[in-house]
């Protein structure tokens, strides 16, 4: 099992711990750099995420992932924040931050907004986002977007 269905097994197997030590899972990835394999858990609270933070849930979720045991090859584990800058991913990171200021990088230029834009958030939905720029609002399918960060990010 690898990419994609990976981590939506691990999420669904370390949501409930990382919900109990009062924290909010933002994201995991499974990926593949160079010969090794990670599996990412990033966490995020309003208050801030801290290194005991990020050993307290892989602490906790340890011994439900050797149980569980979800991916069949070698891969190291980092729990971490999604830091300040932070790329939005699901649908509720979208909704909660519209108004907010947004960094975007496409696959390909857009005709009149080129490959890379910033601006505000102004909607979003299942399948598009709109983005007000000096240069007026662009919208854009979030499958074309490489990432859609927060761009000086500010609780």
């Amino acid at each position: 099992m690898a990419g994609k269905n990976t981590a939506e097994t691990v999420w669904r197997i370390a949501e409930p711990y990382v919900k109990e030590l009062g924290l909010e899972l933002w994201d995991v990835r499974f990926v593949k750099e160079g010969a090794e394999w990670y599996l990412r858990i990033f966490i995020d609270s309003e208050k801030g995420i801290t290194i005991e933070d990020c050993e307290a849930v892989s602490r906790a979720i340890d011994e439900p992932l050797d149980i569980a045991d979800p991916i069949d090859k070698s891969y190291c584990l980092e729990v971490c924040s999604p830091g300040i800058e932070r790329e939005l991913v699901r649908e509720e990171h979208f909704e909660k931050f519209i108004g907010a200021d947004v960094m975007v990088k496409m696959i390909r230029p857009l005709e009149g907004a080129g490959k890379e834009f910033k601006g505000v958030l102004k909607s979003s939905d299942k399948e598009s986002c709109t983005v007000e720029t000096e240069n007026g609002d662009i919208t854009f399918r979030k499958k074309d977007s490489v990432w859609v960060k927060l761009d000086d990010f500010d609780f």
